[in-house]
């Protein structure tokens, strides 16, 4: 299997090369049409500015003025109206030349080889030294015409610098290979560490720390993979603390049914001590069945919005009845009770607000001291509800209060309580109300009271 690592690698040299011939077509092309008609134009000017010099100086030697042109970078071939040719510079590499193009320049025509030299896909032309790619101009020697080719010797006047830039080309492949090869190693690293970080999240170890401080979009995988390796963190901590919460909230009354159970196979127990016993157990099952129904109620709420059931009711006439179901608990209690509740029609899921009210009175109750009181007030904003359940019990430490809706979680360790909660309904209160898209927060004060105060969107 191929690395990403060896893929890029490849596709880069891959796109290299295809990019150099493609820049290799395009400088012919443009050759070809642009800079090849401007380049037998200026050869043009320079082979008559060549003839024009020698027949306006008759006396000077042709065969030594065509040596020393020759000499300063230009390849010369001369044939008189007899045939008889002479070559001066470097030797042409194709030398063949067609009668009709000598005849031509010697009846007075400029033959213009380089602009019609072929022009295929791989011969640029300038290079080529042809005499079929160069300039013919008729020149007048004493009463004799002569046909002058005339092109430049590229091998003379650029063979260093073809070197030049060969070397420059075969070093600047070398040295991108070579970078491509760092720079993608470089790249690859990240995904190498995100791949072996999520290997070890498969094994179930969530403690990564990825360092990649890469500010591209790798970058910000990473970020969000560490994020992401954190909630896994947290969940598989929740998950493991919710087993062991769970485990010990069944495994608490299920020890104290066992033993009960035992003792009452005792002869030597009066009727009273049997019916204590008995009341126990009842109390204990009662215990596993309300945490049963909870955990039921936490599993049905995790599935979010859909379980609503939403429709138009009373939210105040539903507190009310809220609290006559309770009358005999606070009344019991001795517990003044102020009520401000106007009516308030809220569109939400009845059956899921009258656990959300029952759950917030019953903690008011339970907490608060006999001779207390506990205040109900509903309020209408401009676009919400707010109901504020306020008592005078025993309060909640600062230390608790951040946590108090968490699962299970129990602010009550230095409490004296006739009754044992599971932890869940505090955490079953926040889900329901957020799944309301409302708010809960919560004020206390040991000693002195606590208060709940719930936001729910109006119509």
């Amino acid at each position: 299997m191929k690395t990403l690592y060896l893929k890029i690698v490849i596709t880069t040299i891959i796109v290299m090369i295809l990019s150099s011939v493609a820049a290799f077509f395009i400088s012919n092309a443009y050759y070809q049409y642009r800079l090849k008609p401007y380049n037998d134009k200026k050869l043009t000017r320079m082979a008559e500015d060549v003839k024009t010099f020698y027949e306006s100086s008759p006396n000077v030697s042709l065969d030594r003025y065509l040596k020393n042109i020759s000499d300063v970078g230009y390849q010369i071939y001369t044939v008189d109206e007899h045939g008889h040719g002479s070559y001066y510079g470097g030797p042409f590499r194709e030398k063949e030349i067609s009668a009709e193009v000598i005849q031509s320049v010697l009846d007075g025509h400029v033959y213009h080889g380089i602009s019609q030299f072929s022009s295929k896909g791989f011969i640029t032309g300038f290079f080529d030294n042809a005499l079929k790619n160069s300039i013919g101009v008729p020149v007048t020697v004493k009463e004799h015409q002569y046909a002058l080719f005339f092109r430049p010797n590229t091998e003379l006047q650029f063979g260093e610098l073809r070197i030049f830039f060969a070397l420059i080309l075969l070093l600047t492949i070398l040295i991108s290979i070579l970078f491509v090869l760092v720079s993608t190693r470089y790249i690859v690293k990240p995904i190498i560490t995100l791949t072996q970080a999520t290997k070890q999240i498969a094994k179930g170890h969530y403690d990564i720390h990825l360092n990649v401080r890469l500010r591209d979009e790798i970058g910000e995988l990473a970020h969000h993979f560490s994020q992401m390796a954190k909630s896994l963190e947290q969940l598989e901590a929740m998950r493991q603390e919710f087993v062991s919460n769970v485990s010990h909230e069944i495994q608490s009354p299920l020890a104290s049914i066992q033993g009960f159970s035992q003792t009452l196979q005792s002869k030597e127990l009066s009727e009273d001590q049997r019916q204590h016993y008995l009341s126990i157990i009842e109390n204990e099952s009662r215990r596993m069945s309300q945490l049963s129904k909870q955990l039921l109620t936490m599993a049905s709420l995790d599935k979010e919005k859909e379980i609503l059931n939403k429709h138009s009711f009373d939210a105040a006439a539903q507190i009310k009845q809220v609290l006559f179901m309770m009358e005999w608990r606070w009344r019991e209690k001795d517990l003044a009770l102020e009520m401000d509740l106007p009516a308030a029609d809220i569109y939400a899921d009845e059956q899921l607000l009258h656990q959300v009210w029952t759950n917030l009175i019953m903690n008011s109750i339970k907490f608060t001291e006999k001779g207390g009181s506990i205040s109900i007030k509903l309020v209408k904003k401009e676009h919400e509800y707010h109901i504020e359940i306020k008592d005078t019990g025993i309060g909640i430490s600062s230390d608790d209060l951040p946590y108090i809706f968490n699962r299970f979680y129990k602010a009550d360790k230095a409490r004296i309580r006739k009754e044992a909660g599971s932890g869940l309904g505090l955490a079953i209160t926040k889900k329901i109300i957020e799944l309301h898209n409302g708010q809960i927060r919560v004020t206390s004060q040991l000693g002195k009271g606590t208060a709940f105060h719930i936001y729910l969107p109006g119509k």
